[in-house]
């Protein structure tokens, strides 16, 4: 069977973490990405946060995987020239470096476009022309510009930021789509095109539901947040959903700092959860029957759920709710993700061995495609591929030997 993106080549000069996790995705659907670092370094993420000395580091590893590596000086004449040829043969080209970083190596946009007219160059940024163009931009200062930390955590708390890397892998998972939809136009017009995708307007994306509780302020209170009292911004609100649905984490046995479960309760959830936590009762009150009359009383419903979740494991409150089809979810650990025997069934968590540090887990592809399966491999050694990509491009042996004692390589 093929992939989906077979045939399509992907020049990824990215690094760290938002342009590799983009190149990724591609290199699973099939793409051949060839990854564009620099010699006797590469990506500074295969030295960064190593648990193994020497090795490359698991920040490398599990943003790398299926692509080939090459090095390349590209200060070097010869270097910008070898590039030149690479960039003539492939279909996108990937970077997120600071702003005009590429055209200092000589090759702007319009060079790009003149070597190959049907090049998709697709650029991350930190922020969209304008007042912070120039500004760096990492994770947390996505998150912190982009609306999610204001809107995160607990109302007399801190701004928090969320584990989940919404700034770094967010934003490129937003550029596939671009590059995606940059390709189907290729196919109409036959010509590439200028893409790029700010950090700050990813994060701000997967804010939206925030922009529209700040419009609906004006109006009134957020009857849904647990919030006593409201200003003329979104409060954070802890765990309350923030929808039509309230939903809190209440604490399970035996009392671990992730022995919790969300639950939420909807309309026709209350009467199993009131017989459940052994209070039928409260099913035909008129006091608790209705949301309109729990909603005023959120902290106390919670209370009372979590008298009955706290005397039962996570596991059991969740077998128990979800066959009484309320909608729930135990807080999983990292630990209890990477040993979940599910996740691995399905290739949410992969096995890969490495020839230096030998078998590691890391996420597999998100994106299921019935007709193009993935198979996780491991990400390249730096600069493994160089006589096999240079070769391509019709460079001999004895070329090569001359580009690595040069350093061009």
């Amino acid at each position: 069977m093929g992939k989906a993106l077979e045939g399509v080549r992907v020049l990824d000069m990215t690094h760290v973490q938002s342009g590799p996790s983009s190149t990724q995705l591609l290199a699973w659907l099939g793409a051949d990405v060839i990854k564009l670092e620099t010699p006797g370094r590469g990506d500074i993420t295969r030295g960064q946060l190593r648990d193994i000395p020497d090795v490359d580091s698991l920040y490398f590893t599990m943003l790398n995987a299926n692509k080939r590596s090459i090095t390349l000086n590209m200060k070097s004449e010869e270097g910008a020239k070898i590039f030149g040829r690479l960039v003539s043969g492939v279909d996108v080209l990937v970077e997120n470096f600071g702003p005009g970083v590429i055209d200092r190596f000589g090759f702007t946009w319009e060079r790009l476009s003149e070597l190959n007219p049907r090049l998709v160059y697709a650029s991350i940024k930190g922020f969209g022309p304008g007042r912070y163009a120039d500004f760096k931009a990492y994770e947390v200062i996505a998150q912190a510009m982009g609306g999610s930390m204001s809107t995160t955590g607990f109302e007399e708390g801190p701004p928090t930021a969320t584990g989940a890397q919404i700034g770094d892998s967010g934003t490129g998972i937003h550029l596939v789509a671009a590059i995606l939809a940059a390709l189907y136009q290729r196919t109409n017009t036959g010509r590439g095109q200028r893409v790029q995708v700010a950090m700050q307007d990813a994060v701000l994306n997967l804010c939206r539901v925030k922009l529209r509780d700040q419009q609906r302020l004006a109006r009134g209170p957020l009857g849904e947040y647990p919030n006593e009292s409201f200003g003329d911004e979104v409060p954070r609100s802890g765990n309350a959903s923030g929808g039509g649905q309230p939903g809190w984490a209440v604490r399970c046995a035996p009392g671990g700092p992730n022995d919790y479960i969300y639950v939420i309760i909807q309309p026709p959830g209350w009467r199993p959860i009131a017989e459940l936590i052994g209070k039928p009762e409260l099913a035909d009150d008129p006091q608790w029957a209705t949301p309109e009359a729990r909603l005023s009383k959120l902290d106390k419903v919670f209370a009372m759920i979590e008298d009955w979740t706290s005397g039962l494991s996570k596991w059991d409150v969740m077998e128990q709710l979800n066959a009484a089809n309320v909608p729930c979810g135990p807080i999983l650990s990292t630990k209890e993700l990477i040993e979940d025997e599910t996740l691995a069934e399905l290739g949410s968590v992969v096995e890969v061995q490495h020839p230096d540090r030998g078998a590691y887990k890391t996420v597999g592809c998100p994106l299921k495609l019935s007709d193009s399966p993935v198979e996780i491999t491991r990400s390249p050694l730096l600069g493994e591929h160089n006589a096999e990509v240079l070769g391509e491009l019709g460079y001999d042996p004895t070329e090569l030997q001359r580009l690595r004692a040069a350093g061009v390589i």
